[in-house]
C-alpha cells in the first residue's frame, strides 16, 4: 500500500472490546496498513462518538473509520470529522441525522437480542444509578456468535462489555453517510441485529455492500478475511 493509505480506525461495538478486531488486525497488518482500534467507553451515542472523532482527529492523515455493530451508529456521527474519507459498517446500525437506534429497529421484527439482555446498574455522579445490559450468557453464543467456536463463544460470554440503556434512545445529530463513501457488510444470520436493519441502513446510505451468507453477528471473529478485504476495498477507492 502507498504511503497514502489511510489509517484504519476500527470502533468495535456492544458486548464486547477491542480484542474482537483481532483477526481482522492481523490481515491489515499483514499488508503493512496502518489500524488503530480504540476502546469504545459504551457510556452513550453522544460522549461515544465525540470520544471516536477525537480519536480520528488526532491521527496524522486521512482515516477510514470501521464500525460494528453500535459502533456504526458512532461512525455515522463521528465520521463527519474532516479528515475522515471513508466508512465501512460490519453488520451494524448505519443511522439517519436525528434517528435512534431503538426507533431503527423498531422499523423491523425484533432479533433475540432484545429478549435476552440482562440489566446491571452502575454509579453516576449525580443521582439515581444508571442501566446498563449485558447478554445472558446462556444465550450469548446463539445470539451473538453462533458460527464461532463453543470454547471461544464462553470467554467472549465472560468478558463481554456492557451498553448504557440510554444508548438506545439517543438520537443522532449527524449523518456522515451523506458526504464520505460509504461499505457495508450484512451478516445474512445475524440474530443480534436484524438482517434487514443493516440491510435497510446501507441501502439508504447508499453503501457498497457485501452480504456473508450464514455469518453471526461475530463475523469480524469468525470471518476476519471477509472483514478485512471490505476494508481494504474501502482503502482502495479512498488513497
Amino acid at each position: 500500500m502507498s504511503t497514502s493509505t489511510p489509517t484504519v480506525v476500527l470502533v468495535h461495538g456492544a458486548f464486547a472490546d477491542a480484542a474482537s478486531w483481532s483477526g481482522v488486525i492481523e490481515e491489515l497488518q499483514k499488508d503493512g496498513i496502518p489500524v488503530i482500534a480504540p476502546p469504545n467507553p459504551l457510556r452513550g451515542l453522544a460522549s461515544d462518538s465525540a470520544y471516536v472523532a477525537s480519536v480520528a482527529a488526532q491521527v496524522d492523515g486521512p482515516v477510514v473509520l470501521v464500525g460494528h455493530s453500535y459502533g456504526g451508529a458512532l461512525i455515522t456521527v463521528a465520521g463527519t470529522t474532516d479528515n475522515v474519507v471513508g466508512l465501512v459498517y460490519v453488520a451494524a446500525y448505519a443511522l439517519a441525522e436525528g434517528e435512534s437506534l431503538g426507533e431503527l429497529q423498531g422499523r423491523f421484527p425484533l432479533s433475540p437480542l432484545v429478549s435476552n439482555l440482562k440489566q446491571w446498574t452502575y454509579p453516576v455522579a449525580d443521582g439515581d444509578p444508571a442501566v446498563e445490559v449485558t447478554i445472558a450468557e446462556d444465550a450469548f453464543p446463539s445470539v451473538f456468535a453462533a458460527d464461532v467456536p463453543a470454547e471461544v463463544t464462553k470467554v467472549l460470554a465472560a468478558a463481554q462489555r456492557p451498553l448504557a440503556a440510554s444508548a438506545f434512545e439517543e438520537k443522532a445529530s449527524a449523518a456522515a453517510w451523506r458526504t464520505k463513501p460509504s461499505w457495508a457488510l450484512v451478516a445474512g444470520a445475524d440474530n443480534a441485529i436484524n438482517p434487514e436493519v443493516e440491510r435497510f441502513g446501507a441501502e439508504r446510505a447508499a453503501a457498497t455492500v457485501v452480504e456473508l451468507e450464514g455469518a453471526s453477528h461475530a463475523v469480524a471473529v469468525s470471518q476476519p478475511k471477509a472483514v478485512a478485504d471490505l476494508i481494504r476495498e474501502a482503502l482502495r477507492a479512498t488513497s
